[in-house]
């Protein structure tokens, strides 16, 4: 999720089909999310949340080398079958893949971490490294507003440059 921005519906979705590790620039292709409704199987929908969540992401080193040891582990896969999945080839839910999450980062003494967190930490260093229009892109929204009220954290450090420019500006002679 780190890697690539998506929520915990969409990785879950990846399918074989959906990775390309082997190219200069290694991607995953979003185009679906798992869904999880009660009283029924959970399944893969054919597409994400949204029209614009439809998305080819370049993935960081970190994330494609992740997944090159997934798809080691995994064996021979289908190009249908999804890269996170159960014993039984079936798809894991959200709900248990959280509570696998809170289980693991409790036992390392971590508390208070969700899925959704990993999006809004991308989209804060993306904002804070290029723009709020590339990390908006990213996240698959299609206005920046989305963007700049849910998900980039506020920095209270107000940009040091602007010591800078009132010292230029309010100069006093002989200072």
């Amino acid at each position: 999720m780190l890697g690539t921005s998506a929520r915990i519906g969409e990785v879950l979705a990846i399918r074989r089909r959906d990775v390309d590790i082997t190219s200069a620039v290694p991607s995953i292709r979003l185009a679906g999310t798992i869904v999880s409704r009660n009283g029924e199987q959970t399944f893969r929908q054919d597409h994400p949340k949204t029209a614009k969540s439809r998305r080819i992401v370049a993935l960081p080193t970190f994330a494609s080398d992740a997944v090159r040891r997934r798809l080691a582990n995994a064996g021979r896969l289908e190009l249908d079958a999804l890269l996170f999945q159960s014993r039984d080839g079936t798809p894991l839910t959200t709900g248990n893949v959280r509570r696998q999450l809170r289980r693991v980062l409790g036992g390392a003494g971590i508390a208070g971490v969700t899925p959704h967190m990993f999006r809004r930490t991308v989209a804060t260093a993306v904002n804070d490294n290029a723009s709020v229009e590339l990390a908006a892109e990213l996240l698959g929204h299609t206005d920046t507003r989305v963007t700049v009220m849910h998900y980039i954290q506020r920095r209270e450090l107000v940009n040091p440059e602007t010591a800078a420019l009132l010292d230029r500006a309010f100069k006093r002679d002989g200072d």
